[in-house]
């Protein structure tokens, strides 16, 4: 009897010992091995023309900046101005950007409102061909009564006191809706401040035929920049115009 249960305890002790070593169960919960836990985004590709090209990083996570505080309060529509405390406006007609940047520098020193001329029709590139004598600025420089029509709003003179009026040179002369500007308005008592860009050629006769055309206004004589003018250069001609 003792023998017998001997051996039980014995085959007991074995069963115990062989569950205590057996290997644990693998979990099967845990992220897959093919899984992307870097937190990386996956790198991008762009079609340029149906080739496809590598994204650089820097420039696909770039964001575009937002648009200037500065740059909304000086070209806004004058006739939709609330403060009423600004005696100095500057008009500008600009078909590739040029004269426009010049505008701006000159709104800013002298703290001025700012008025963009545009065109009802806007100007392609192949408007502006001057190497094309039936290019659409070709046929209205050599019209003198041709008179585009402006797309903008119309425009409140009143309390201005101060107009610098820009445009560029087409033909030597200023381009022919600016002649419909002046046409439009009347600007009595307020002093018209002419200038242009151009690549070489100077103002000529744009001042006078607009002054001729206003018929009103006390009109000083106009000035020719370059497109990359500096502001000091016109910070120097505006202390000269006093």
């Amino acid at each position: 009897m003792k023998k017998t249960i001997c051996v039980l305890l014995a085959a007991l002790m074995l069963c115990c010992l062989a569950a205590c070593g057996a290997p644990a169960q693998q979990e099967t919960t845990g992220t897959p091995a093919s899984e992307n836990t870097s937190g990386e985004e996956p790198s991008q590709t762009v079609q340029d023309g149906g080739t496809a090209a590598q994204t650089a990083p820097e420039e696909a996570s770039s964001a575009s900046p937002a648009p200037s505080d500065d740059a909304s309060k000086t070209e806004r529509n004058p006739a939709d101005s609330a403060e009423g405390n600004r005696d100095t406006l500057v008009v500008v007609f600009s078909a590739t950007g040029t004269t426009k940047g010049v505008a701006e520098k000159i709104a800013a020193i002298t703290d001025a409102d700012l008025y963009e001329i545009t065109a009802a029709e806007p100007y392609s590139a192949g408007d502006l061909d001057y190497n094309d004598r039936n290019s659409r600025s070709t046929k209205e420089q050599n019209d003198k009564s041709a008179r585009p029509e402006i797309g903008s709003e119309p425009l409140d003179l009143s309390g201005y006191a101060t107009i610098y009026i820009g445009f560029p040179i087409w033909w030597g002369e200023e381009p022919r809706i600016m002649d419909t500007f002046v046409e439009s308005y009347g600007f009595e008592g307020i002093t018209m401040i002419p200038f242009c860009t151009s690549a070489s050629s100077g103002i000529g006769r744009s001042g006078q035929n607009m002054e001729f055309l206003a018929g009103s206004g006390t009109w000083l004589e106009g000035r020719r920049f370059s497109g990359n003018v500096s502001e000091a250069d016109l910070q120097s001609w505006i202390e000269g115009l006093k």
